[in-house]
């Protein structure tokens, strides 16, 4: 898996890379073959036209695209970490038979929960679905949303209850051509830039009742289990962008980069720079894909997922701020890749919960078992 993703990344993705960054705008064709290589579809069983793969394969070919391009990585990730896996766990028969196909073959899906005064504190989401004779009406806007742009699938969480808080929240399957949905804005940002992130408003939007995700009421619970499955892809993400990093810079200063007289990677001094990147690298990439053994062998993984996205994110930032210092004029300019991978990074400490939601996380579970 490592090995074959690995290849169509340098062969097919690479030479776009930094058009699609300066672009900021994901290439059809890219997406078009990663649906042809099965990565859109992994864990998706094969009697819907998926690879039927498990969840650690997932996690293998998003870090291996991260090496080369973050912002597609992120696209596989939440395509794969958190919309296919919400309609595999939550989606009747019907959905099932309807979405899984052209989710694993044609179709981005994409993941709506936050909202403007909603991000780390998700559950005060302000959208509101109604009942209505023929299904359901949803109404509100959603920002920083991921894929939005390539996405024709929307897994959407609104209020179907306000009178019980968070209770309430129920999640829906939106298709891109329903009546109401519209993409107001698309945000310019500092990294994953080919990656769309978009603000979305739903104005009335009829909703047929069968496109019910799951149960009323437990869209919450659904959002907190896909989070911290998704926390891990993340962390792949990162360790992908710290390697990725690490490597375009070594391959500089140890084979081209010369300063009085030496190969500059051959300095003391930047040598255990490197080797102590590399080994922070290997602890993130331990970290993540234990979180991954531990979520595949059904064991309690939310403190794993947040130390994994915690340290993996950290570790992405200062790989990739180190790698532009140690290729010095040619780490700054935008004829490479080593600025970017540094753009891309600051991006894991925010979202799928800031780091210090990670850090809340981690403290709250060690209290509990250490409190007598």
């Amino acid at each position: 898996m490592a090995d074959t993703v690995r290849k169509f990344a340098n062969d097919v993705i690479l030479p776009k890379v930094r058009d699609m960054d300066e672009a900021e705008q994901m290439d059809p064709a890219v997406v078009e073959q990663l649906f042809e290589q099965g990565l859109m579809g992994v864990e998706i069983p094969e009697e819907y036209g998926g690879a039927g793969m498990n969840f650690t394969a997932a996690i293998v070919g998003i870090e291996e695209l991260a090496r080369v391009d973050p912002s597609v990585s992120v696209m596989v990730d939440v395509h794969n970490t958190l919309v296919n896996t919400a309609v595999i766990k939550w989606g009747s028969p019907f959905l099932k038979k309807k979405y899984l196909p052209r989710l694993a073959t044609d179709t981005v899906g994409s993941f709506c929960l936050s909202e403007p005064v909603s991000g780390s504190d998700a559950f005060a989401l302000a959208t509101k679905a109604t009942e209505t004779e023929s299904g359901f009406k949803i109404s509100g806007s959603k920002m920083w949303i991921t894929n939005s742009m390539e996405a024709d699938f929307f897994i959407v969480f609104a209020n179907l209850d306000p009178s019980k808080g968070y209770r309430g929240i129920t999640a829906f399957i939106v298709d891109k051509g329903m009546k109401g949905f519209s993409i107001a804005k698309k945000e310019k940002k500092l990294g994953i830039k080919a990656s769309s992130t978009c603000v979305l408003n739903f104005d009335d939007v009829e909703v047929p009742k069968e496109n019910l995700l799951g149960e009323r009421g437990q869209g919450y619970k659904y959002a907190i289990s896909l989070l911290n499955e998704g926390r891990i892809g993340i962390g792949a993400q990162m360790t992908g962008l710290a390697l990725g990093a690490w490597e375009n810079a070594v391959k500089y200063v140890w084979n081209d980069r010369k300063q009085f007289g030496r190969l500059v990677g051959e300095f003391q001094g930047m040598q255990h720079q490197i080797a102590q990147s590399y080994t922070e690298i290997a602890a993130a990439r331990a970290l993540v894909y234990n979180a991954a053994r531990k979520k595949e062998a059904g064991e309690n993984f939310v403190m794993d997922a947040a130390m994994a996205k915690l340290y993996a994110s950290q570790v992405a930032g200062r790989v990739s701020g180190l790698a532009v210092e140690w290729m010095g004029g040619m780490g700054f300019v935008r004829e490479g890749l080593a600025e970017k991978f540094w753009r891309d990074s600051k991006i894991g400490a925010i979202y799928e919960g800031t780091s210090n939601i990670q850090l809340n996380t981690i403290a709250k579970l060690l209290q509990k078992e250490y409190t007598l």
